[in-house]
């Protein structure tokens, strides 16, 4: 896979796993806080009216501050919905209500974002929690492989992301066979096979960059190979087939069906490594880590103070950052000084943090 497509889905991983945990800790006064997840290619329209259908049922709740509560959220669910003209081609997340807060004060959220890979389930809850449940799967297979399953009679493009097998193209073919020569001429018919199929693994290699290439690069993690013939073999080898996508190929396998049986077979026999592709690439990173510290390069540096003070200067090139790392970053102003303090505590440490200067006993 493309290093800079890599690092960019990694960001966005991250930045999803921040999200669900924070959104996994809040709780709500009552049932006023709403999920609602809508997988691609859905209806806004059928979001719309079951969202004011809810609100006219909830209009009837006696109990005012419950009925106020989960009004609001409501509401504010329909406004973010209005954002969006149409589902975008990941699904439409949204999460919106009122929490608690550690002091157990009341703050609002109201939080909307397109997943970074697509959502294959509908949902919608009102509860004392938000539901997080599908993207914690997503996040927990969240890589898209690509597969070419190719045979004489055709070619299908497909992609799989977590549980979400995706047919994109299917190619038909009538190659001549080998016994069909009739009254030609042997050097005419092996000559006229040839040329048709070379013909129709440039058209499947010039398919397959309009499937898997996005802006110059590849689009999926991995790209596998299968098919029932030497057509896969062929394909990968061949100079007609992009150089980006050849990096790419995962593995190569046989199977003993065309089409979407085919598609299912693939996706069996890959299993194995559709899974060690990302510690490959992980163990590839800590590598050249290493690597810049055994020949002391001074291309290195680690520590939350020193990584900061590279990052902020913009002098990194690359980033490893522990998915579990528990740091805040607190930003403290002396009131009577003016000055500002950066710290860098984990969760316990901010908990028992004193706002007080003890040289001058000011506040920040």
């Amino acid at each position: 896979m493309d290093s800079l497509l890599w690092e960019e889905r990694n960001i966005k991983q991250w930045k999803m796993k921040k999200l669900v945990q924070f959104l996994q800790q809040v709780r709500g006064n009552g049932t006023s806080l709403i999920s609602l997840i809508i997988p691609p290619k859905d209806g806004i329209p059928r979001y719309k009216k079951m969202l004011a259908d809810e609100f006219g049922t909830f209009c009837s709740i006696k109990r005012r501050y419950g009925r106020l509560t989960i009004l609001a959220s409501i509401t504010s669910t329909q406004q973010k919905l209005k954002l969006y003209n149409r589902i975008p081609d990941n699904g439409l997340v949204i999460y919106c209500g009122t929490i608690l807060t550690d002091e157990g004060k009341e703050k609002k959220i109201s939080i909307d974002f397109e997943p970074h890979a697509p959502v294959n389930i509908s949902l919608y809850v009102c509860d004392n929690k938000f539901h997080t449940e599908p993207l914690i799967e997503l996040l927990e297979s969240e890589e898209k492989f690509g597969f070419i399953v190719i045979d004489g009679n055709g070619t299908l493009f497909g992609t799989l992301s977590g549980n979400t097998r995706t047919v994109i193209h299917k190619l038909t073919v009538n190659l001549p066979n080998k016994l069909e020569r009739g009254i030609q001429s042997a050097f005419y018919f092996s000559r006229s096979r040839l040329e048709k199929r070379h013909n129709y693994l440039k058209n499947v290699a010039e398919l397959a960059v309009q499937f898997f290439i996005t802006s110059d690069k590849p689009n999926v993690s991995g790209l596998i190979l299968a098919g029932l013939s030497d057509f896969k073999t062929e394909l990968g080898q061949s100079d007609m087939f992009d150089a980006r996508l050849q990096r790419i190929i995962t593995k190569i396998v046989d199977v003993s069906y065309g089409g979407e049986n085919g598609f299912n077979q693939a996706i069996d026999l890959s299993a194995d490594s559709l899974r060690n592709v990302k510690f490959v690439q992980e163990k590839k990173l800590i590598s050249e880590l290493f690597e810049e510290i055994a020949i002391d390069s001074g291309k290195y540096c680690f520590g939350i103070r020193d990584t900061m003070n590279a990052l902020e200067s913009g002098a990194l090139d690359t980033l490893i950052v522990w998915d579990s790392l528990d740091l805040n970053r607190v930003h403290l102003r002396n009131n009577t000084t003016g000055e500002d303090t950066v710290l860098f505590l984990t969760s316990a440490q901010l908990a028992q943090l004193n706002y007080k200067d003890v040289k001058t006993v000011s506040s920040f």
